[in-house]
């Protein structure tokens, strides 16, 4: 079975990814091999941080690697929060400070659009490849829901009636950005 590293040493996120890629791969994450630093991500762009975090663990560890970087993008906020989506309201990364900025920043808005993408970046052999994932849906005017993570509760996608944080994780695994990303990810490598 091929050992992949996915740079991450979020919970939440590893567990989404190994419910969408199933046992068809051995997936790891930056602790299990070994890497306890801070990733950088010091690019304006989730395409830029992605393979920026996918090199170093290739370069470093020298094992084949997929990162992503997502974020939520808001029509009425010229696509903010964006590539700083985790660090909206601030460096300590916070959800319900982000959520609350966001809510803040909306008050007066009728448009309510936006969208969540991810950019994966897969280094095989030091080889980059990269696969995007979208989905478009409106951001809520209060929370709901308290499943998921991130701005999970504030995102109603487009065709449901309720927010990402209402979803089982089977639910939201069926139309998420990352889900979208990842089946694109998972596609090339069981072609190569």
């Amino acid at each position: 079975m091929k050992k992949i590293c996915f740079a991450t040493n979020n919970p939440n996120k590893l567990k989404e990814i190994k419910e969408l890629l199933g046992n068809q791969f051995e997936i790891v994450s930056l602790k299990d091999i070994g890497c306890e630093e801070e990733l950088p991500e010091t690019q304006d762009t989730m395409e830029g941080n992605s393979l920026q975090k996918a090199r170093y663990v290739f370069d470093h560890y020298n094992i084949d690697c997929f990162a992503d970087d997502s974020g939520l993008e808001v029509e009425a906020l010229n696509g903010a929060p964006g590539v700083y989506s985790a660090r909206y309201a601030g460096l300590q990364r916070n959800n319900e400070d982000n959520m609350a900025l966001l809510l803040q920043n909306l008050q007066h808005e009728t448009n309510r659009s936006a969208q969540f993408r991810t950019v994966v970046t897969l280094t095989e052999n030091g080889k980059p490849v990269q696969f995007e994932g979208i989905i478009k849906g409106l951001i809520l005017r209060e929370k709901k829901g308290n499943k998921g993570f991130g701005y999970d509760p504030l995102f109603v996608p487009e065709g449901h009636k309720r927010s990402f944080a209402e979803m089982s994780a089977e639910e939201k695994n069926k139309c998420s950005h990352r889900a979208r990303a990842i089946e694109k990810l998972t596609k090339y490598l069981l072609k190569n």
